[in-house]
């Protein structure tokens, strides 16, 4: 469709698709404006029912005229595809949003207010949405919300909706009749979970799902399976809040909330209004901004330490000595810590303590500064309690580097008794358990993690010597051992596939476990390991054993769900990724393979969306490293699966001019050309990576990327050579 014109629409590039439409951005010609075409994909072009649905989608949006309600500006049809024109949103989902982190109050109630504004410009006009969900709401960058799909829409006094069997996560199909379930499971009314007849009252209650969500930070009702997540909404309260909020507010949500829809709110007019006197109360001070702190959670969230030393390179221990100080307050149960990857985004960017605090939802922020000059070290540091901006605990230490491991234990004990946490003997024991107490080891350790982190060749080769000269310096360091084993495990996987690289994996896993059988680092190194053999029962039960020892570590859920797509088993991949997703936001790898898992699953919207934040975070990656292939690469193979064709194979020629020898990027290029339908140059790099002696032939066989190639007999004998 890109550079067709369709009617009085010039197409510029596809921006997603999913079960029910394929979305483009166009040029109005004769208005000279931005549009965005929704197409009935093809092969539903002749079912009815679909066809009926998406006339009702148009036919519903384009009656409300509304700033908060996309703007539908005509259906029309090109070569037998029905397509509506509708207003061209530039920002993000609410979803996408949410996953980003917390939402600040303040922004909770504005689009809180403007939902709720949309909803009752909808019930107005007898329409009842029936899916108001995250992904139904769009978030412009100005912060204007803007309520989506009416395609489940019911218009007026016992007419009839239309389900949806696009997406999983929805439920119901054709035309809807009494006792069909319509709608999202996690954000249905108990009304529609029974299938009972609907009014605008349901939408009350799916938005206050949707509200509850955004100011507590975790989804009202949810659960592995659809029957719980059934259960929950018929018969148990709102998941457990995860930070303070005002007391209003929680009344608030409480009433929207309610399972009995004579209880609830019983127009969007009403919620408006609450919603609004919270947010004057709140602006002029007269209400509290949270709960009372003694049944308020504790929270935390450790900004990097300020260098002080005058030198760049010693960033690598102020950033070591910070995340090792987040890992020491992870050990504390009744303290949520935010992890290192909700804080990257802070990094010397002189944030305000207050600020960082509200946006992250946390009830304290720890700030603080290292110095070091020779074997002397100065740390201070400062607690401040987010809601009043004064400080609740500061102290400054003088000590010589080898006291670096008591000051980390000591601020972590005096944030404990300064947030009056009673900790348990062991947790105290957890905290002052120390890994190394040899200072040369800490410091190559520090160095080694930093270029690990980075995740290229040459890191990982930087890394393992320094990761060397900290067994050396002290050889019963079991992080470093496992860092060890990490890069033979990587420079077999990416660089040289040689038998010494698994023996030392293999040994240096060993030996991290038997240094300390409770590090969960330990088994993540162990689970890749065997995951190399291929020992895939062996590994996932060390994957699994990480899991249970630190559910915030990332590597724990990327490698483990690497090693299910390295199997074929696709979808016990993709709760993995999304869980590695979730732990560290700022990563685009899980992300982009979870987009490859979705389109072989046949999920196509969720497979835009999550290439649109792999390359989000990859763009934002290359701004720091500009010389990572891998990161070139991995983006172009987002943009080529949004559709942005131009810009993938350029973000590719980067990839390749950079590192052309290199039998990973050209595996990974041949993904890229395969999804372009470009096939001859797809196995044209495939067989450069055989020849450059590094042939991914297991995932080969699985990876979905590589599909379009499935038939032809260059590949096919590409995959018998060993």
């Amino acid at each position: 469709m890109i550079g067709q014109t369709v009617s009085h629409y010039r197409v510029l590039e596809k921006l997603g698709a999913g079960g029910m439409g394929v979305v483009y951005k166009a040029e109005d010609i004769r208005l000279g404006r931005h549009v965005a075409l929704k197409f009935l994909p093809e092969d539903l072009s002749r079912d009815r029912q679909a066809l009926e649905r998406f006339r009702r989608e148009a036919r519903t949006a384009s009656a409300l005229n509304h700033p908060h309600i996309c703007t539908i500006y005509e259906i029309d049809e090109h070569d037998g595809r029905q397509f509506i024109a509708m207003e061209l949103l530039e920002g993000q989902t609410l979803k996408q949003r949410l996953e980003a982190g917390l939402l600040a109050v303040e922004e909770v109630l504005e689009l809180g207010l403007q939902i709720a504004d949309a909803l009752e410009a909808a019930h107005g006009k007898t329409i009842v949405h029936r899916d108001i969900k995250p992904a139904n709401i769009f978030v412009t960058p100005r912060g204007q919300a803007k309520v989506l799909d009416f395609g489940l829409a019911r218009m007026g006094p016992g007419g009839w909706g239309l389900g949806d069997g696009g997406e999983e996560s929805t439920v119901g199909a054709g035309l809807s009749v009494p006792g069909t379930i319509v709608g999202t499971f996690q954000y249905m009314s108990p009304e529609q979970a029974r299938g009972e007849e609907l009014d605008a009252r349901s939408d009350l209650f799916s938005g206050g799902v949707v509200l509850y969500e955004m100011a507590a930070g975790v989804q009202a009702f949810s659960g592995p399976t659809t029957a719980v997540v059934l259960d929950a909404i018929l018969n148990r309260p709102p998941a457990a809040h995860r930070r303070e909020l005002p007391a209003e507010l929680k009344r608030i949500l409480g009433k929207a909330l309610e399972k009995d829809r004579r209880l609830r709110y019983q127009n969007a007019a009403d919620l408006r209004a609450d919603l609004q006197r919270l947010k004057r109360d709140l602006d002029s001070g007269r209400t509290a901004a949270a709960a009372p702190a003694a049944a308020a959670e504790k929270s935390l969230a450790v900004l990097y330490f300020e260098n002080l030393s005058g030198s760049k390179e010693d960033e690598y221990f102020r950033d070591g000595i910070t995340e090792d100080l987040i890992t020491e307050l992870l050990k504390i149960k009744g303290l949520r810590v935010f992890p290192r990857s909700a804080m990257l985004a802070f990094r010397d960017k002189g944030v305000p303590t207050q600020q960082v605090g509200q946006q992250l939802g946390a009830s304290h922020v720890l700030e603080g500064s290292i110095r070091r000059a020779g074997a002397r070290l100065r740390i201070s540091a400062q607690l401040v309690d987010t809601r009043s901006g004064h400080g609740a605990w500061a102290e400054r230490y003088d000590r010589q580097m080898e006291d670096v491991f008591a000051v980390q234990d000591e601020i972590a004990q005096s944030i404990a008794g300064a947030l009056r946490l009673m900790l348990s003997e062991q947790e105290k024991r957890a905290i002052e358990k120390v890994q190394t107490v040899n200072v040369q080891a800490y410091d190559y350790y520090l160095r080694g993690r930093q270029f690990f982190y980075q995740f290229r060749q040459k890191g990982f080769e930087y890394a393992r010597e320094m990761f060397a000269r900290a067994v050396e310096a002290d050889p019963h360091y079991a992080l470093a051992y496992a860092g060890l084993a990490d890069c033979h495990t990587f420079l077999y996987m990416y660089k040289e596939k040689i038998e010494i690289n698994l023996t030392r994996a293999d040994e240096y896993s060993r030996k991290a476990l038997e240094l300390d059988s409770d590090l969960a680092e330990a088994h993540v190194s162990r689970g890749n390991a065997l995951a190399l053999r291929k020992n895939y029962q062996q590994a996932t039960a060390e994957f699994e054993t990480a899991i249970r020892l630190d559910a915030n570590l990332f590597e724990a859920y990327y490698f483990y769900a690497r090693a299910y797509y390295a199997q074929g088993k696709m979808a016990e991949a993709v709760p993995l990724f999304q869980k590695a997703s979730l732990v560290r936001p700022e990563d685009y790898q899980a992300p982009s393979l979870l987009a490859s898992l979705y389109k072989g699953l046949g999920r196509e919207a969720e497979a835009v969306e999550s290439s649109r934040r792999s390359l989000e975070a990859a763009e934002k990656h290359l701004a720091l490293h500009p010389d990572d292939a891998r990161a070139w690469y991995l983006g172009a193979g987002s943009l080529a699966l949004i559709g942005q064709r131009e810009r993938a194979l350029d973000w590719l020629r980067r990839a390749l001019a950079m590192d052309p020898d290199n039998s990973h990027v050209c595996y990974n290029a041949a993904c890229v050309y395969a999804g372009l339908g470009r096939p001859e140059e797809a196995i044209d790099c495939l067989e450069k990576a055989v020849g450059l002696g590094h042939w991914f032939a297991d995932w080969a066989r699985n990876d979905p990327d590589l599909n379009p190639l499935r038939g032809h007999p260059r590949y096919q004998a590409l995959l018998e050579r060993k």
